[in-house]
């Protein structure tokens, strides 16, 4: 049995809201809360949801960018989730980040020579001469010039930017690569040729990935499994396939319509979504999806679900709705 790259379990996420003169705490804002799932080595798992459901607060805290309010974090066979920072750090190249914004995420006053070089330095990794054949080695591995050594950043266009943030996510060979939106500030031409970069890199270098993104096009172009969020909470997980073959929870099914489709001439229908996404200070009793949701019921208002179940398959199909079982069989 293979092991888990990845075990998170109970994991949670909460901010302190403070007001008043005295800055005293009167509420917090749950941007994750309660999140399970496993992630096996060589994977894409994708996260979707709406922007403010908690996607790139989940990827931050499974890095410890974000220490959290009580769950675990284990990657390989350690428990990383309690580690101070000094305890961290040798672990940090085997975990990497991409980040969404390339013109933010890269330090203006760097060349790129030295961006991506500095995890080599942090770590301790090689010598001057080595660390110079790294660099044009990655250079070329995300397919920028060799002459890009000595620039800065914004003499570069945002798909070049990406390329080098890659790169340097890269750079010590990480196992696990959190992919936090990469695609999102980039045009549409721009977005395959990324895309398509990073499925090479996982071939290439066995890279797994936490690919968060709100489109779903993209998700289920590049992801193996897909968790779908909602206001801080895992409500739906399953392969990619059925995920847009069959989704059990409502909100699954509501993304999935919204999917533009290419045929003219199919009648898919769209369901549309009263309401706005709910407050993650105030959430909504019971079920927090229930006051948007066209299935609810009294039972909805009342009690959270529990995750059921779905499907006969042997990849994992879960769904956290009362009535996920009616769209499972």
């Amino acid at each position: 049995m293979t092991e888990n790259i990845l075990k998170v379990e109970s994991l949670k996420m909460h901010f302190p809201v403070k007001s008043g003169v005295m800055r005293k705490v009167s509420g917090h804002v749950y941007a994750v809360d309660d999140v399970s799932f496993t992630m096996l080595p060589g994977e894409t798992l994708g996260i979707v949801g709406e922007s403010g459901c908690g996607k790139t607060t989940l990827g931050r805290t499974l890095i410890s960018l974000y220490k959290p309010t009580a769950g675990s974090v284990q990657f390989r066979d350690k428990m990383i989730s309690g580690m101070n920072q000094k305890d961290l750090l040798p672990l940090r190249k085997n975990f990497q980040m991409i980040f969404q914004d390339p013109y933010d995420s890269l330090n203006s006053r760097h060349t790129v020579r030295y961006i991506i070089e500095e995890p080599f330095i942090i770590h301790s990794e090689g010598d001057r001469r080595s660390r110079e054949k790294e660099v044009k080695s990655l250079l070329d591995m995300v397919g920028l010039p060799v002459s890009s050594l000595n620039r800065f950043p914004h003499e570069f266009s945002g798909g070049q930017r990406q390329r080098i943030g890659i790169a340097r996510a890269i750079a010590l060979r990480p196992e696990l690569v959190i992919c936090d939106e990469p695609v999102s500030a980039l045009d549409v031409s721009i977005q395959s040729q990324i895309l398509n970069l990073l499925l090479d890199l996982q071939k290439e270098l066995g890279l797994t990935y936490l690919f968060i993104s709100h489109d779903l096009t993209v998700v289920h172009h590049i992801s193996d499994r897909v968790a779908v969020m909602y206001l801080g909470r895992i409500v739906e997980l399953a392969d990619a396939d059925t995920i847009y073959r069959a989704p059990a929870h409502p909100y699954t099914k509501a993304l999935i319509s919204a999917i533009p489709d290419p045929d003219p001439s199919s009648k898919r229908e769209r369901i549309v979504l009263r309401g706005t996404v709910p407050s993650p200070v105030n959430r909504p009793s019971g079920c927090f999806f229930h006051p948007r949701c066209p299935r609810a019921e009294k039972i909805c208002s009342e009690v959270y679900p529990e995750k059921i179940k779905c499907g006969t398959g042997t990849v994992e199909h879960y769904a956290a709705c009362h009535f996920a079982l009616e769209a499972c069989f």
